[in-house]
């Protein structure tokens, strides 16, 4: 009689950068010691999971963040059920380098626990994964752009919460930064968005540096900040009686419905309704 095998499926994605990818998986398959040669952070969405780790033998259940360091030998097997659920996003030693900046991390840095309950970096996680889908959908052929930033922002969101609340790293002193010369590059060309990679070198800070300083000086990180001003830029445009296709396209969106969206959720109304509103009396 054939053994039926168990229930597996799977999805590996690609993201906006090199060294870094990401899977889902809902699966009942029992997974063998093994080891993987980044890092990965993940979060287990249904379910449970047992499995083995550097630092001995650990559960998980559903809502619990999941980690492994470089080289870590790990197995995995399901909990109190026949199967769980579970995404994960893995990045290279010099992922996380950069990510802190100083050239240090991925030189015998690791995380300190295999589970983790954290709300902020759950949060931020998940706002990730929820990037890195719409990023797949509109831009998956490009690396540059607002989307590109926005998944580059949580990105190092959580690499730096992990960085400062869960790994071996020593805290890094905050030098410099003049964050108003990162303003004024997001502001010169709307139609073409920095990197957070160049912004924080402009600054000479680590990413999650830039990022946690930007949003400290002007309220908002710099993605939203950018989708901010298109949406000024758009609502001047059609004030001026640009087309709505028009003023989309000279504010760097990527169409008329993505300026609809980021239109409606800044202001409170269409662009269409701004365009009645401001047009000439009838």
């Amino acid at each position: 009689m054939t053994k039926t095998p168990p229930d597996h499926r799977s999805h590996v994605f690609g993201t906006p950068w090199e060294g870094v990818h990401g899977t889902a998986m809902d699966s009942a398959r029992h997974y063998g010691r093994h080891w993987h040669s980044t890092y990965g952070v993940g979060l287990l969405d249904h379910g449970a999971q047992s499995s083995a780790s550097g630092r001995g033998k650990v559960d998980a259940y559903a809502g619990d963040l999941i980690t492994t360091n470089p080289g870590e030998v790990h197995d995995g097997r399901p909990l109190g059920g026949p199967s769980r659920r579970w995404r994960m996003v893995y990045f290279d030693a010099a992922v996380m380098a950069g990510m802190r900046g100083d050239g240090a991390a991925g030189n015998g840095i690791e995380f300190t626990r295999p589970v983790l309950r954290d709300a902020r970096l759950g949060d931020a996680l998940r706002r990730l994964f929820v990037r890195l889908d719409a990023w797949q959908a509109v831009h998956a052929d490009h690396t540059a752009g607002a989307g590109a930033l926005a998944c580059e922002e949580s990105l190092a969101e959580v690499c730096g919460l992990l960085l400062e609340t869960h790994s071996t790293v020593l805290p890094v002193r905050e030098a410099g930064g003049d964050v108003r010369q990162l303003r004024e590059r997001l502001a010169d060309d709307l139609l073409d968005a920095p990197s957070l990679d160049e912004l924080a070198t402009m600054a000479g800070l680590s990413k999650y540096q830039a990022l946690r300083r930007f949003a400290q000086a002007y309220g908002v990180p710099p993605h939203a900040w950018l989708l901010l001003q298109r949406a000024e830029r758009a609502r001047a445009l059609i004030r001026r009686g640009t087309s709505l296709a028009d003023a989309a396209a000279a504010s760097g969106f990527a169409d008329q419905s993505h300026m609809t969206r980021i239109f409606t959720r800044h202001f409170g109304f269409t662009p269409g309704a701004w365009q009645r509103a401001s047009g000439p009396p009838s």
